[in-house]
């Protein structure tokens, strides 16, 4: 667990909740999916678990020594007082949902006195992630909660929980974050980043630093400066299609083509809101078309060069 940045604000909603004895028991951490509610959520159980057992925490923020002895129980997966649900690895890969039998699992601890310290804490990483079953399992634990239990459910849809859920919880709201706080964060994840490549992950992340990792070791940046270039000039004898088309269409280039279907229709997307008019419903049109075609590319196996070479095209039509 490292320090956090960006979401001081709800940080000082919580840690002032939790210092005046009046910190809700149920607390939905609702925002764009990869901008850190998860990694928020570790943080604050750390640091609550940390400030109420001690010793005590001088640091600002969410910081805890890394000598600490709580932080030392809960990186070793080993602290009686927390715990954290999340879709488990199986020999297939990833399970699609947090079950019932893992909710029902935190009846030990719900049902034991604390062990080292006034709170208890879970963490749901993410409460979108409950089955049914498990997801009114968890609704008779926030009905009925012991007072020194705290939940914190991470959502990326706060909308598709169940009412009742929603009902029972506060909700902390977070949103994306700002250039600064994004290359900081993109910087400690890979320091070897290039300044294009760095300013190139930051637009494409859109605020959220795990969107922009996704990206990362793909030279964002190239494919950037060649639909700028295609947008200036509108490519009128085709070359810089071609060359786009050639360069993604391989097996190798897999994993860039797959961020072009990204980054091509929201490269136009971010042209179109610079524009009035009929300018911008030309626009949104070719924004439209391009959507549609990069969502139906992989699905549909679409050749990837001719796909490349006709979203390239409605990036051209912008310079007209």
């Amino acid at each position: 667990m490292t320090s956090l940045l960006g979401h001081d604000e709800q940080a000082r909603t919580l840690l002032s909740a939790a210092r005046s004895g009046r910190l809700h028991h149920g607390w939905i951490l609702a925002g764009p999916r990869g901008i850190g509610k998860a990694s928020f959520a570790r943080a604050m159980a750390l640091r609550l678990l940390a400030e109420a057992a001690g010793p005590p925490v001088s640091a600002e923020g969410l910081d805890v020594p890394q000598d600490h002895p709580i932080r030392r129980l809960i990186e070793a997966d080993s602290h009686p007082d927390y715990a954290e649900l999340y879709c488990l690895e199986k020999e297939s890969g990833t399970a699609r949902n947090i079950t019932v039998d893992q909710v029902r699992g935190l009846q030990r601890l719900i049902q034991s006195a604390p062990s080292m310290s006034p709170r208890r804490i879970v963490v749901i990483d993410s409460a979108d992630d409950l089955e049914r079953g498990a997801a009114n399992a968890l609704l008779k634990n926030l009905e009925e909660p012991p007072a020194d239990m705290l939940f914190l459910l991470v959502s990326h849809a706060p909308g598709r929980l169940l009412p009742t859920i929603r009902s029972r919880c506060r909700t902390l709201r977070f949103d994306t974050l700002r250039d600064d706080a994004m290359r900081a964060i993109l910087r400690v994840a890979d320091g070897s980043l290039s300044p294009d490549e760095l300013s190139a992950l930051i637009r494409a992340g859109e605020g959220s630093p795990g969107k922009a990792l996704r990206y990362a070791g793909l030279n964002i940046a190239d494919i950037e400066q060649s639909l700028a270039a295609i947008a200036t000039d509108g490519d009128p004898g085709n070359r810089q299609r071609l060359i786009l088309a050639k360069t993604l269409a391989s097996k190798a280039a897999r994993p860039r083509y797959e961020a072009f279907l990204e980054r091509a229709p929201a490269f136009i997307a971010a042209a179109a809101r610079q524009r009035q008019g009929n300018d911008l419903g030309k626009a949104l049109d070719h924004w439209e078309a391009a959507r549609q075609l990069a969502g139906g590319a992989i699905i549909l196996s679409l050749e990837p060069g001719a796909v490349v070479f006709e979203l390239a095209g409605h990036v051209a039509a912008l310079a007209h």
